[in-house]
């Protein structure tokens, strides 16, 4: 599959966007610096719409706040219209994911918002905001309110309200992913429609999406995001005209190659002791980790699966999978590599145990692979009383990672010593604890 190849269909226009190594961190209170981003840079062209693809903490929607001018760089420069971006810009519109509509203002009002902002008259506004309503659908609908509206609806409404301004460049903030599935696909396909048609009034798009069908679907390049930090790890061409084809072989083989990108030399941090509580825990059940292991072993599977159709048949989106796989691997009871995820023997030995083998394995697993809980019962066994505060361990993660993802990592690393019986924990005074029981085991080793 090609790389860093510019479409045919944008080779002759201009430049419409750069971003030139962009970097975006955030202080810390340990004083060091929390990179989200780093080194990014991207060349945007007139007539192509293209997709940030890329796990869930990637830097996209940061990347798409920097690129609209709501949030600063740390460093770098973004490049708009051949002028250095230091505010909100104009020409550039945003569809959210959340649809961020005004619940006590009828269609017409939310979607007149932004020419209000603009200054632009009365009988102008009016106008414009039934065109863009009717272009989207929507025609009829222009004095109901938010709440008497589907989720498919109140979406057609943020589209329209970012169209209404006419932006060059539209940014979508995965627009579709709070929307059920058959909403979703008759969205983006009249969308596109209306892109082929040349109906709608911008130069290009820029959509952040997790969802790799998607991207392929309706992206003329695909900008696949790395993690810790966020940067460009690879661009990729979609050579397909639309109308696509999900089922054509060559677009199955392009979903299945940027799965092999996406996977490819995963990284399974294993810190020293010292730095152990900087890695990240996937908030994943350990009935769900139970699950997809019991599925890897059993037909068709029998210990290896290719992740497209294995995302496909247990109806898993791609942020619901990676964590999951992400965490097996971590745990040691499976390999993730190319596309493609391996039970290993541990992981083999897992599913053939009863419920007091499996939880003394997970906890040999826990003790061995995840530093911040080997580090919580050694403090355990270490105190008189065997307990110990969760703030203090929060207050460690919070060194080294933002304070969303160590709230996560903490929940993660409860949820899991709990199962594994390593320790216990007390949710009204927020500390673990060892009982009689754990301690008496503790004593006997």
């Amino acid at each position: 599959m090609p790389d860093n190849i510019p479409s045919p269909q944008v080779a002759s226009h201009g430049v419409l966007l750069e971003v030139k190594k962009a970097r975006q961190a955030w202080r810390m209170d340990s004083g060091t610096d929390l990179v989200v981003l780093d080194d990014v840079d991207i060349t945007l062209h007139e007539g192509e719409i293209v997709g940030l693809l890329g796990r869930s903490g990637s830097g996209k929607s940061t990347l798409l706040r920097i690129v609209c001018g709501l949030l600063h760089p740390t460093s770098g420069d973004v490049i708009w219209r051949d002028k250095k971006l230091a505010g909100p810009a104009d020409g550039i519109a945003m569809v959210f994911q959340s649809f961020a509509l005004f619940p006590w203002l009828t269609v017409q009002e939310n979607v007149e918002l932004g020419l209000e902002a603009l200054l632009v008259p009365k009988e102008e506004r009016t106008e414009r905001a039934e065109a863009a309503i009717a272009l989207i659908g929507l025609g009829g609908y222009e004095s109901a309110y938010p709440k008497e509206l589907s989720g498919g609806m109140r979406q057609r409404v943020g589209l329209a309200r970012a169209l209404v301004v006419h932006p060059d460049l539209l940014l979508m903030d995965e627009p579709f992913s709070a929307l059920d599935v058959l909403t979703a696909e008759t969205l983006r396909t009249d969308l596109i429609d209306l892109w082929v048609e040349r109906k709608l009034p911008i130069k290009s798009v820029l959509m952040v999406t997790h969802n790799i069908e998607e991207a392929v679907l309706m992206c003329d390049r695909i900008l696949v995001f790395a993690s810790n930090p966020g940067r460009v790890a690879s661009e990729l061409r979609v050579p397909f005209a639309h109308p696509r084809n999900r089922l054509d072989p060559a677009f199955r083989q392009m979903v299945d190659d940027i799965y092999a990108v996406m996977t490819r030399r995963t990284p399974v941090h294993r810190p020293a002791t010292g730095a152990a509580l900087g890695t990240p825990l996937h908030p994943v059940s350990t009935n769900i980790l139970s699950g997809l292991l019991e599925t890897l072993a059993g037909p068709p599977y029998d210990g290896r699966a290719d992740l497209p159709p294995l995302a496909a048949s247990l109806q898993l989106e791609l942020d619901d999978l990676f964590p999951i796989s992400e965490a097996l691997q971590l745990l040691r009871f499976a390999e993730v590599e190319e596309g493609d995820i391996r039970l290993t023997q541990a992981g083999r030995d897992y599913v053939l145990a009863d419920m007091d083998s499996r939880k003394s394995q997970f906890a040999d697993a826990l003790k061995v692979n995840v530093p911040l809980i080997a580090a919580i019962r050694q403090v355990l066994d270490e105190r008189w009383n065997h307990r110990a505060s969760a703030v203090r361990f929060l207050d460690e993660l919070e060194d080294h990672m933002s304070p969303i993802y160590a709230d996560n990592t903490l929940k993660t690393a409860i949820s899991w010593g709990r199962f594994a019986e390593l320790y216990s924990y007390d949710d009204e005074a927020d500390q673990f604890f060892l009982d009689e029981e754990e301690s008496d085991e503790d004593a006997a080793e």
